[in-house]
């Protein structure tokens, strides 16, 4: 027979065994959410209206940073290695893939792209990037 005392165990047991499991899946998804790949939005470009580009200039970042982006690159010196270089070059960095399409689909960023369409001839591309290097493989 099973006493009183024995139920009791293995209620303590079984609900310890609930509260380290789900401790175990939030490591697993803060883990998985700390290597997953980030993205970039890259920008190669043309400024055909140097005036007409302006409030595009003054507004766009004010558009990307609530969805986690930065500058990684704001035009400098490209030095072509192969190929005709491009006359400037943006790439703004995102924690991931989702990030970076929900900002360039959000109603902000809409707002302002036909400022850069009637002011520049472009391409653009978001690409993923590599997921972080785990440190003990950089070691």
């Amino acid at each position: 027979m099973i006493s009183f005392t024995h139920i009791k165990s293995l209620q303590i047991a079984a609900l310890a065994a609930v509260v380290l499991s789900g401790c175990a899946a939030d490591a697993v998804h803060t883990q998985a959410a700390a290597t997953k790949a980030p993205a970039y939005y890259v920008s190669e470009f043309e400024v055909t209206d140097p005036e007409g580009i302006k409030p595009y200039s003054a507004q766009v970042d004010s558009t990307f940073k609530p969805f986690g982006g930065y500058y990684f690159v704001r035009g400098g010196q490209v030095n072509s290695l192969e190929g005709e270089p491009g006359k400037r070059i943006v790439m703004i960095a995102f924690p991931s893939l989702e990030q970076a399409q929900a900002w360039y689909d959000s109603p902000a960023y809409r707002a302002i792209r036909p400022i850069r369409f009637k002011s520049a001839k472009s391409r653009v591309y978001i690409v993923e990037g590599a997921p972080p290097v785990p440190e003990h493989v950089r070691r």
